[in-house]
């Protein structure tokens, strides 16, 4: 597996992790920490996806093997 392959792959389970913790934080009863984490963990999703997105554009030349 190349490094750009391993990357790609991490930056993934990492945007599911962002996704379901902030999920789970907001949906569960205990106040407006709890809310804030949630809503701060979805906005790092976003923002992984966006970096995800200008990754994989920048080195589409690059072979995953």
């Amino acid at each position: 597996m190349s490094l750009k392959a391993i990357h790609i792959f991490l930056i993934s389970i990492s945007i599911l992790l962002a996704f379901g913790f902030g999920a789970w934080a907001i949906f569960v009863p205990g106040g407006g920490l709890y809310l804030f984490l949630g809503l701060l963990s979805v906005v790092v999703g976003i923002l992984l996806i966006i970096y995800l997105i200008k990754f994989v554009q920048k080195l589409k030349n690059v072979s995953l093997l």
